[in-house]
């Protein structure tokens, strides 16, 4: 056995046993060596089951599904980075376990993916055996000992040194610098550790000696240091592995598969302390004789089976145990054994091993086991000690960078003080616009004065013009409820940016198309107007248009009444017949379309690409209505919130920039603050102020990222799904042209998060100042009532609603408030509002 490539693969059955005690042995020499050998030849049928086995046990351990003596342990070091080029500094690092019995003090200097590369300073320490074996307190007092005496010669000052501490020993990580030892192994024994956190072991002994101020930043494995300090080919390295004194191997796994974090993000590096591996005797299949032996020998009988077969420690020992079987068969020395050999120990890794051939033998295993994995093997100069600074240095950078994102996203995260007074200002905007006194809620009558009761009948005609397509619906409410057949129409551009009379000519053509195709010719349905556009309404059927939006420009119709513009092309399309009830606007057919199922449903609420509220008013508040008795819908245009002046408390620099690019600067500030048109360019701010503070993506600015509503809304709303893994959500960012990390995908997340949450808050405590004046004109101690909601963000994101409704509850406590989704408020919304009215006015005659 002249090389550890000499643990070869073979394909096949499995080999024979040597030959027991007492059994004929072949007479040639040279063919008991082979057949001695022949055992520790492994299969690749043998190879594929251990793997089987292994990848099992690891997921077992990852789910938390372990017995008292696991197999495998999948310990999480709460290093949930890989280093990404731009970590710079100067670190200590402390090295306990990684080379057997010494210790390792180094000063490294990192400069960057673009600095000149300084060499780490390093001194090595031997441990005596009596301190490997006795005392704790002993063993941490000597570490600290060396780290004072390599200090003493460096030309540092005594002012916050961040140090890495290297423990490469079988340890329950609570977090990046707390790590509790499992159990000593590689030939330690120190009592008093084992339970203990190693971390605050090292601190009390650092403070004991009280040289330097050392700030212990991070405790980490010697496989973990390997992974973060290898240099980075193609991509990041993503897994470690140690093959040294003993073995182990690491690797970065996603944090939602991590029972014992329950964290759903992220990523975190799992250590997975391979070397106990099959303690239970899954390994049976190919452990020798000699194994079996080393193993009884060792200082942990029964445990760390996998690492005895692999780790630097035992081959030695195993040769030995070999060479000393051959002897004693008369095989080898003429039969007779030195006191050397027989000597436990004696032979030595770098007496039997040619690590060059190790490397092949790894790849050509790793080819066989996973041919689907294009693995690079890069081996580390320094992962204990470059790669330890390394995992301090992320550390460092994610803590500033960390503090940076707090920093920036605290305006957005709002207090409960600072809701109710959002909800106290709207409550003050109503009544102030209610009285016709100056507000920026104009608090507009739709002349709307009742929700449905199901008393309802009859067929409807509904149009829904608000884009550069519209609909005409027919409605039938029955008792059975309410049916719906529509059609949609297109409305070409020059005649959207044409004349008027070419506009409302087009619209009557489309209507008398639908009667022709429903069997509806000669028949006079009262007709509902959903008219998207803004409007001051006069009247249930009156309407003056103050100005076009959405790319529409028809000559002759702002200022003028937009039902008397369709009346007149009623008339001059002869025969056709159409009695038009009522304008409505899209928010009160939100209300009316769920009051016909909830008759608790008195408000409307919009949350889409605008947003806007109404609700059911008691007429005698209404001071541009005449009357007393009795309720009016009133439409409070609440997008315009604000615009006095009255929410700067809350605004932020990237509101501002949102709103100074805005076509309505100054104007609609609530509006800009909730609605989907607007929620993706103040997260595009946020990431661009981000990146200048090299935060995110390196701190590369990128042209994609300077392009305004390259991030539109509904990214917000998949990014936050739940149901994405971290990957998906980089996905769908690179799919933008933004290269990034884990990292920054995390942060973008969390950006999305706290502008969705702010908006969705602020939603809330204004349906809150809403359902109390409910409450307070009725005088009830309690409100039950339902608020309608429509809107793609409303609708769509996976949690909107869900805070909206969880502020409401909170900022108004006496009011019990259910959220009903609208099945086509415009639609057949305008028809319910159509139905009522005809509903009122047979009253009224009767």
């Amino acid at each position: 056995m002249d090389s550890i490539g000499s643990l070869g693969l073979q394909q096949g059955e499995g080999a024979p046993s040597c030959p027991q005690e007492g059994l004929p042995c072949p007479s040639n020499s040279s063919e008991m060596v082979q057949e001695c050998l022949q055992q520790f030849k492994v299969t690749g049928a043998q190879l594929r089951q251990i793997q089987t086995s292994l990848l099992g046990s690891m997921e077992q351990a990852l789910r938390g599904q372990v017995g008292p003596a696991p197999a495998v342990r999948m310990l999480p070091t709460y290093v949930g980075s890989t280093p990404h080029g731009t970590e710079k500094g100067d670190f200590v690092v402390l090295e306990l376990g990684a080379t057997g019995a010494s210790l390792r003090v180094l000063w490294v200097t990192l400069t960057g993916i673009e600095g000149h590369k300084v060499e780490p300073r390093s001194q090595e320490f031997v441990i005596p055996q009596e301190v490997m074996l006795g005392p704790g307190q002993q063993l941490f007092d000597f570490a600290a000992r060396c780290l004072s005496e390599f200090l003493d010669v460096l030309p540092v000052d005594n002012q916050g040194l961040q140090l890495g501490f290297s423990f490469s020993f079988p340890c329950h990580q609570t977090g990046l610098d707390k790590s509790t030892l499992i159990s000593w192994t590689k030939g330690f024994k120190c009592s008093d550790v084992e339970g203990q956190d190693v971390v605050q072991l090292l601190r009390d002994a650092i403070q004991r000696q009280g040289a330097y101020s050392i700030d212990v930043v991070a405790v980490v494995n010697d496989t973990v240091g390997t992974m973060m300090g290898c240099e980075p080919g193609v991509g990041p390295c993503e897994v470690g592995l140690v093959v040294d004194t003993g073995t182990n191997a690491c690797y970065m796994e996603e944090a939602r598969h991590v029972a014992v974090l329950d964290e759903d993000r992220g990523r975190v590096c799992i250590s997975i302390e391979w070397g106990s591996f099959s303690d239970e005797g899954a390994l049976g299949p190919v452990q020798t004789i000699f194994d079996h032996t080393l193993d009884h020998e060792s200082l942990n009988p029964g445990a760390q089976r996998f690492e005895k077969m692999i780790g630097g420690l035992y081959l030695g020992e195993l040769v030995r145990l070999v060479l000393v079987h051959l002897a004693q068969r008369g095989v080898l020395f003429g039969g007779h054994t030195s006191p050397v050999l027989r000597s436990q120990g004696s032979i030595l890794l770098e007496h039997v091993a040619e690590m060059e051939e190790f490397l092949s033998v790894l790849r050509e295993t790793v080819m066989l086991l996973a041919p689907n994995c294009d693995v690079s093997f890069i081996p580390s100069v320094d992962g204990g000690g470059r790669g330890v600074a390394m995992v301090t240095a992320v550390a460092a950078r994610l803590a500033a960078h960390r503090r940076l994102l707090e920093e920036t996203l605290a305006p957005f995260r709002l207090t409960r003080e600072q809701l109710a007074e959002v909800q106290a200002q709207m409550r003050e905007a109503m009544a102030k616009g209610l009285q016709g006194e100056a507000s920026s809620l104009r608090m507009l009558p739709t002349y709307v004065r009742a929700t449905p009761d199901g008393s309802e009948r009859g067929d409807f005609l509904a149009l829904d013009l608000g884009g550069t397509n519209f609909r005409v619906l027919l409605v039938r409410v029955t008792t059975g409820g309410v049916q719906i057949s529509s059609q949609i129409y297109s409305i070409p551009e020059c005649v959207a940016q044409g004349s008027g009379q070419q506009l409302f000519d087009h619209i009557v053509d489309c209507i008398v198309d639908f009667q022709q195709k429903q069997g509806l010719s000669g028949q006079s349905l009262p007709l509902g107007f959903t008219f998207s556009f803004p409007c001051r309404q006069m009247g249930l059927d009156q309407g003056i248009l103050l100005n076009w939006t959405k790319g529409f420009n028809a000559s002759d119709c702002e200022g003028q009444d937009v039902v008397c513009l369709l009346r007149e092309a009623i008339r001059r399309r002869q025969a056709v017949e159409l009695n038009v009830v009522a304008i409505v606007n899209d928010t009160v057919g939100t209300m009316m379309s769920c009051g016909y199922e909830d008759p608790h449903c008195e408000v409307g609420l919009i949350v889409g690409t605008g947003t806007n509220v109404c609700y059911m008013e008691e007429l005698r508040n209404v001071a541009s209505v005449d009357g007393d008795s009795g309720q009016m819908c009133i439409n409070t245009e609440w997008g315009a919130f604000g615009d006095d002046g009255s929410l700067s408390m809350l605004s932020t620099r990237f509101d501002a920039s949102v709103d100074q690019a805005s076509i309505n600067p100054g104007k609609q500030r609530f509006e800009k603050m909730i609605s989907g048109m607007y929620l993706g360019e103040i997260v595009r701010h946020i990431l661009l102020h981000l990146t200048s503070l090299g935060v995110l993506f390196r701190g590369q600015q990128t042209q994609r990222l300077q392009t305004r509503d390259i991030f539109k809304t509904k990214f917000l709303s998949e990014i936050e799904s739940d149901s994405l893994a971290l990957r998906q959500v980089r996905a769908i960012l690179e799919d933008l042209g933004l290269p990034l990390t884990s990292d920054d995908a995390l942060m973008v997340l969390e950006v999305c998060q706290a502008v969705s949450q702010r908006a969705a808050q602020l939603c809330g405590a204004g349906v809150a100042a809403v359902v109390e004046k409910i409450r307070e004109n009725r005088g009830l101690e309690e409100l039950t009532i339902s608020v309608g909601v429509d809107g793609t963000l409303y609708k769509l994101h996976p949690h909107f609603s869900s805070l909206v409704a969880a502020t409401v509850r909170e900022l108004a406590p006496r009011c019990v408030v259910t959220f009903l989704q609208s099945e086509d408020g415009s639609g057949k919304g305008a028809a319910l509002v159509t139905a009522v009215a005809c509903r009122l006015a047979q009253r009224t005659r009767i």
